[in-house]
């Protein structure tokens, strides 16, 4: 059997695939020890499936451990030693306001203060060393961090992308001097590319977050080992799983461990229900994130940000917004009614839950409405007290001069509104027409908002799998070990040959501390480029493309007009990046087992179904296929057979 954990802000979702099908189950999340929340999730799915401990063969796991470090600034003491000149290189950013229109818009802080940054004597010269790193200059720069008392340092020299000999020497100098208990982060290791701003700001965020990844995942793999479970393999950013131990030295590729999980599910559904096209909602009890798949692939970048700090790692290209089942609504200041991205949380959670909240929630607004039965225990089996719900609407109604139903209304509007420009942003602004989509609902509150959105988005197509409730945890047991590599190379023109464009080319011959965590050591290579015109200040990733020149130049103008409506058939190519990623063999994960197909009903219904709600409005139309998917289609749409 094969173990999936994913750890939300609210539920801590367990799958547990077997010859049989797939069994579920939820327990609470624990903010502070997410670890307890693990086990109880795993005892809790065991239980329901029957199963014994020792029948568990392999357990992947999602967690928000480096996303809510980054996003509540509970990180390592960290310290930076950058090139004599550059130390401030993460706080100048790239001198351009973060909201274009926003003036008192602020882009976060530095991770490490003034103080804690330390100059380091060396010059790497872009063909090679012209001033060495001196040991003596390794062993004055490790005294002085070791007199900051850091937990983490990272180390950004200039063009240590192409040249890493001087990190190296420096990061032995450092562990030395600092011993194992402080974790140290080179720049060449963790990122790899070019764009010294990119890179220190990543590796950064990499020694912040590591520490506290670390001691989560071995406090995890403690308490996996007393209980008898496998070492969990952990979910990256990128989609892929990789070992326990190699990702805690990189806790960087975690930041969008948990809904990348959602990806990978979603290219299972796009493959089992003939829609390679999917618009994808995951809505839980925290926050929504969405994402694109296209031709059955989710859509992947080669970098994102998260808190407004730059990520330089490949990344699924995920959205996310404020807006889940816990996201408190309010007035503001001018009176408006407002929604998230505050959330309730798993404790005390919404007021429904009953254990002393009383700030109305989205959660509330749907008990007030009955599109939640009160009668019926949510996932995880929380009660819902329909009183609480009541009286926290009534107040935030009373407030913004409203009743009670219009409240409510408002507040689900409201939430919609915002995931709808969430949905916008990953397709309209990005010159994909969603029409053509069929949009995926998933997470524990996708169900009641999808057809709501798909009717704001013109689709006239919705699915909800059997389960959707848990869908990101079903991606975990189904994600494929992966090891991603890149580096760059700046060739222009002629310099571009198919020897330096194939997977086994001379640039890949670097050691380990250079690869990334412990994935895939066999599988599928797949390589990726990234490419622009000379002169240009950014490029576009073109994948699946043949190690040719001429074969690039027609791939990247393909590109080059879907995402800015012309392409330059003169213009001299460069090639930046050249990314190479091994991907082993998945292990094999059906969605569902043999159910009955149902005939088409006609809404408005409310369907209950294990871990998450429906709502089918008027004018569309339901019907449960071979998967237990249900499939919701909009009067006057085609519908799929």
């Amino acid at each position: 059997m094969l173990l999936g954990v994913d750890v939300g802000g609210t539920f801590t979702d367990a799958v547990l695939v077997t010859d049989a099908g797939i069994v579920t189950a939820k327990a609470p999340t624990v903010p502070d020890d997410q670890s307890r929340g693990v086990l109880a999730a795993v005892d809790a799915v065991l239980e329901r499936a029957g199963a014994d401990v020792a029948a568990v063969r392999g357990f992947r796991h999602g967690m928000t451990v480096a996303t809510n470090a980054l996003l509540e600034g509970r990180l390592a003491r960290t310290a930076l030693c950058a090139t004599d000149g550059f130390v401030d290189v993460v706080e100048l950013g790239r001198q351009d306001r973060p909201h274009l229109y926003d003036l008192a818009r602020a882009r976060p802080a530095a991770l490490t203060p003034p103080e804690r940054r330390v100059a380091v004597a060396e010059r790497c010269g872009p063909d090679g060393v012209e001033e060495p790193l001196t040991d003596a200059e390794a062993d004055r720069v490790a005294r002085r961090v070791a007199d900051l008392e850091p937990e983490a340092v990272a180390v950004v020299l200039l063009h240590a992308d192409r040249h890493p000999e001087h990190e190296r020497r420096l990061g032995r100098a450092l562990r030395d001097r600092l011993g194992p208990d402080v974790h140290v982060s080179l720049s060449h290791a963790a990122v790899g590319t070019f764009r010294e701003y990119e890179r220190a700001a990543t590796t950064e965020v990499d020694a912040a977050v590591s520490p506290l990844v670390g001691r989560y995942l071995r406090r995890l793999a403690g308490r996996c080992a007393d209980a008898g479970l496998p070492t969990p393999e952990v979910l990256h950013s990128s989609g892929g799983v990789g070992d326990l131990e190699a990702t805690a030295a990189r806790g960087a590729t975690t930041v969008l461990s948990g809904p990348a999980g959602g990806a990978a599910a979603a290219m299972l559904v796009a493959a089992a229900s003939d829609e390679p096209d999917l618009l994808c909602l995951d809505m839980g009890g925290t926050s929504c994130d969405v994402l694109v798949v296209r031709d059955g692939h989710a859509t992947e970048v080669g970098g994102g940000t998260i808190g407004g700090r730059p990520i330089a790692l490949p990344t699924v290209d995920i959205h996310t917004v404020g807006a889940g089942g816990g996201s408190i609504a309010w007035v503001d200041s001018g009176g408006a009614l407002r929604v998230g991205p505050r959330s309730a949380g798993a404790e005390p959670g919404p007021a429904a839950y009953g254990r002393g909240a009383t700030e109305p929630t989205v959660t509330d607004a749907h008990v007030v409405l009955g599109t939640l039965d009160p009668s019926r225990p949510l996932a995880g089996g929380v009660a819902l007290d329909a009183a609480a719900a009541t009286d926290a609407v009534d107040r935030l109604a009373a407030a913004i001069g409203l009743d009670r139903d219009a409240c409510a209304r408002g507040i689900l509007r409201v939430a919609d509104t915002e995931m709808e420009r969430a949905l916008r942003t990953v397709t309209v602004e990005r010159g994909i027409d969603p029409r053509g989509f069929a949009l995926l609902a998933y997470g524990g509150a996708g169900g009641l908002h999808a057809a709501s959105l798909a009717e704001r988005l013109g689709i006239d197509r919705v699915l909800v799998p059997r389960t959707g409730g848990v869908l990101s945890a079903v991606g975990l047991a189904a994600a494929p070990r992966r090891r991603d590599h890149a580096r760059t190379v700046l060739l222009r023109g002629d310099a571009i040959t198919a020897d330096r464009l194939r997977p086994d080319a001379a640039i890949w011959a670097a050691g380990d501390d250079d690869d990334g965590p412990g994935g895939a050591r066999d599988g599928t290579v797949r390589m990726a480029y990234d490419v622009r015109y000379v002169g240009q200040a950014f490029e576009l990733t073109v994948r699946d493309v043949e190690p040719d020149p001429d074969a690039l130049r027609r791939a990247f103008a393909a590109a080059h007009r879907e995402r800015y409506g012309f392409d330059d058939p003169d213009a001299e190519l460069e090639l930046v990046t050249i990314r190479r990623t091994v991907v082993a063999d998945p292990p094999e994960v059906r969605l569902g087992g043999d159910v009955p197909a149902t005939a088409a009903q006609a809404g408005p219904l409310v369907l209950p179904e294990d871990g998450t709600t429906v709502v089918v409005p008027a004018g569309w139309r339901v019907r449960r296929d071979g998967d237990g998917t249900l499939r919701l289609d909009r009067d006057g749409g085609e519908p799929r057979p």
